[in-house]
């Protein structure tokens, strides 16, 4: 009698967890370069056993949300004339250095520190391609950034921006506000694309996540309303098989 709930309630687990999902996508939707992530259902079968007598199935199936993974789709280039505003119009990410480590991130909104080092919004520097922090200096005023990251100013070449892209995609695991840690070899980027003077907004698409999130939210109300006619049908078997004839 309760395979019908464990299999409603595991939906209402892996519904929830779109929910959240699509939460978090609404909340990103003004972060620089985030990619809206989406969730991978699937199903998990239980092997019944002694199905013979009385007959039944042989397995009962189980919803899961076996992963979650990232729509690389890049988003709309918002040109804002800051000639440290860098966009990326093709693969790769530039690098972060962070306590924890380098870090990847698409969010291009760059600035600069008193000591003339280039910087995100959270104050890590950026990093070259030798994993140096770039650093300018008082008289570097006149700041020019070429497609394939090498950065120079009326005194000539200063270095060139590390933008790197990942062997596996997949294994881009998201570590808090806009930058990524990747579990594969990450490896220079050939043709980054880089806009100076732009920054790549996010990819998402508010009214469509909205949506989303109306579907998801009376997706978990009907099987919330299935759980409820259930317990309510198990009562109403419990009251009439222990009743007491008069």
């Amino acid at each position: 009698m309760q395979n019908i709930t464990s299999i409603a309630a595991s939906r209402l687990i892996a519904q929830q967890r779109a929910l959240d999902v699509t939460a978090d996508n609404i909340a990103n939707t003004g972060t620089p370069g985030y990619k809206a992530v989406r969730i991978q259902f699937s199903d998990w079968l239980s092997r019944q056993q002694g199905t013979a007598a009385p007959r039944g199935g042989a397995s009962v199936a189980f919803t899961q949300d076996r992963a979650t993974w990232r729509d690389f789709q890049p988003g709309p280039l918002n040109h804002t004339g800051n000639p440290l505003d860098l966009a990326l119009t093709n693969a790769g990410y530039f690098t972060v250095s962070t306590p924890q480590g380098p870090r990847l991130t698409r969010a291009g909104r760059f600035g600069l520190l008193a000591d003339g080092t280039i910087v995100d919004g959270t104050g890590h520097a950026l990093l070259n391609t030798n994993g140096q922090p770039i650093q300018l200096s008082p008289t570097d005023t006149q700041i020019t950034v070429a497609g394939d990251g090498t950065l120079s100013s009326e005194n000539g070449q200063i270095g060139k921006i590390g933008v790197v892209e990942v062997s596996d995609p997949m294994q881009l695991s998201a570590i808090g506000g806009d930058k990524l840690s990747s579990g594969s070899a990450t490896t220079s980027a050939t043709n980054p694309g880089l806009v100076q003077g732009s920054i790549e907004d996010s990819n998402v698409q508010p009214m469509m996540e909205m949506v989303r999130m109306m579907n998801d939210l009376r997706e978990f109300q009907y099987v919330t309303q299935m759980v409820e006619a259930e317990n309510q049908r198990q009562q109403s078997a419990i009251d009439k098989l222990t009743q007491h004839p008069a």
